[in-house]
């Protein structure tokens, strides 16, 4: 994500998202009543509506439509923007739909912003600067390749390996199945850290494998034993915290492992609170360390103030990703739980 301008007398912030990771941020950051500004195509106003040719050519305009829904899909490049036309050469108070693409700059206009905006295009921002990680996690019949995506995981492929057989020889088809995985992988792989990993010796060959295909990819290239193989044995590795500074630099890596402490914290009848009305209560009396909030919680009122409250205590908090499995686990206790400083009754 890039700041291309910053007003704070008229609330007005300008940026540029360079990928699709920077696609979510925005999802995230743009709320409903903000007023957005963005080049889009719309048909040229006529004299009269009903003179108007549906096989009209679009025109190149730029609306700033007051906001009442946001839409993003990781299969899509690109945000969908959704409410009624404010500002703009034509069509005031017809509703439109502005598409944001990678590249595409963007006026965001608050009422106020919030710390949790700022940490939000903070985190953007520093994200350009890191790679992506690329995961294949192998055994004999399944390999499985995975991108750690700002907004989680992203599986890209599942190659299978059918046995064939009681008598199936295991090195009989190997060569062909590490084949199919590197060629797959070859189309993912842009430069990225390349994490190989899963249960027994099959990892090893595919390492050796793309030694010798992929020679630019070897230097990038990490080994990791795990019990289990496919997304589990990704997931499985994201909590070990063996494999150093590269999971420590990852957003989807540390939110699963502050909810994965939040669990152990539950798991021992800890410090930890979970439920709205219970962390509330945590916040009031400043024993909140970290504040956990699911990205689509956030935009309410009450847990705004949690955040801002918990900031004035010196304590920090988490916005967590519900596109990943951590997420789903944070979704499953009402979608807002905090580390304490101590236990509370």
């Amino acid at each position: 994500m890039r700041i291309l301008h910053q007003d704070a007398r008229s609330n007005e912030i300008k940026l540029m998202p360079q990928n699709i990771d920077d696609l979510w941020h925005l999802s995230n950051l743009v709320d409903e009543r903000d007023l957005v500004f963005a080049m889009t195509f719309r048909r040229k106003e006529e004299l009269s509506d009903k003179l108007r040719n549906e096989r009209m050519e679009k025109v190149r305009m730029r609306l700033g439509i007051r906001v009442e829904k946001v839409e993003f899909h990781e299969s899509d490049d690109r945000l969908r923007i959704l409410g009624r036309i404010e500002s703009g050469p034509q069509d005031v108070g017809e509703h439109h739909t502005l598409m944001v693409a990678p590249g595409d700059d963007i006026t965001i206009i608050k009422p106020a912003w919030r710390s949790h905006h700022f940490d939000r295009i903070k985190r953007a921002v520093a994200a350009a600067e890191k790679p992506s990680l690329v995961f294949v996690s192998i055994e004999d019949t399944e390999a499985v390749i995975a991108a750690a995506r700002e907004y989680g995981m992203k599986e890209h492929a599942t190659i299978t390996r059918n046995p064939g057989g009681k008598m199936y020889d295991s090195k009989s088809n190997e060569p062909e199945y590490l084949d199919e995985v590197v060629e797959k992988l070859r189309s993912i792989h842009k430069d990225e850290p390349l994490l190989v990993l899963g249960p027994g010796f099959v990892k090893e060959a595919l390492a050796k494998r793309i030694r010798e295909k992929m020679p630019e990819a070897w230097e990038l290239l990490s080994i990791h034993s795990t019990g289990q193989a496919g997304m589990a044995g990704i997931h499985e590795l994201m909590k070990q915290g063996v494999a150093g500074k590269l999971l420590d630099d990852s957003r989807v890596v540390h939110e699963t492992r502050l909810v994965e402490e939040l669990f152990t914290e539950i798991g021992r009848d800890g410090m930890f609170a979970y439920g709205e009305a219970s962390v509330a209560n945590a916040v009031a009396a400043g024993a909140v360390r970290v504040l956990l909030v699911l990205d689509t919680r956030i935009r309410t009122q009450s847990v705004e103030r949690m955040l801002r409250t918990v900031e004035d205590a010196r304590g920090s908090f988490a916005i967590i990703s519900s596109m990943h499995e951590a997420g789903r686990r944070l979704e499953s206790l009402g979608g807002v739980a905090a580390l304490l400083r101590y236990k509370m009754e």
